[in-house]
């Protein structure tokens, strides 16, 4: 009997949880998976010299911030920003995405870590990175990037 309250008492309590907005761990796995595949696709974007779909994977708002050598507020700063300092396919290199950690902070946010690598004729450079993701209109997109 003590054992069948014990089961009902956590099924309830996962009923709870769940039902107040707080993720499962399938649903963490979904996730985690959404958001190594929305960087799979901005990896191959870039890597195809298309930084247009590259672009896809961030939020389309004048909210998105990025930071690199400087911080730039918006979606069309970025874009402007990655044209600027990779004009051709040459600067662009090939892109590669080592992913470090994935992991949510609340129910709507999630951390992204890692590190890029560019590797190009004249050099390689690389760095870490630290994203946020959200999901907006239905679609995980990266709300915050610093990339060093």
């Amino acid at each position: 009997m003590k054992s069948l309250c014990g089961l009902l008492l956590v099924s309830s309590l996962t009923v709870c949880l769940t039902s107040s907005g707080q993720t499962t761990f399938n649903d963490e796995q979904s996730i985690a998976k959404i958001l190594r595949e929305v960087l799979t696709r901005q990896q191959d974007a870039w890597n195809r010299g298309d930084l247009e779909a590259f672009m896809e994977g961030y939020w389309k708002s004048d909210s998105l911030q990025f930071i690199g050598s400087s911080i730039r507020h918006g979606w069309k700063a970025t874009l402007e920003g990655y044209k600027k300092g990779y004009p051709s396919r040459e600067t662009m290199g090939t892109l590669t995405f080592d992913i470090w950690q994935v992991r949510p902070l609340d129910a709507g946010t999630w951390l992204v870590s890692g590190k890029y690598s560019l590797a190009r004729k004249s050099d390689n450079p690389q760095g870490p990175f630290t994203l946020l993701f959200q999901k907006k209109n239905g679609r995980w997109v990266i709300i915050y990037d610093h990339t060093s």
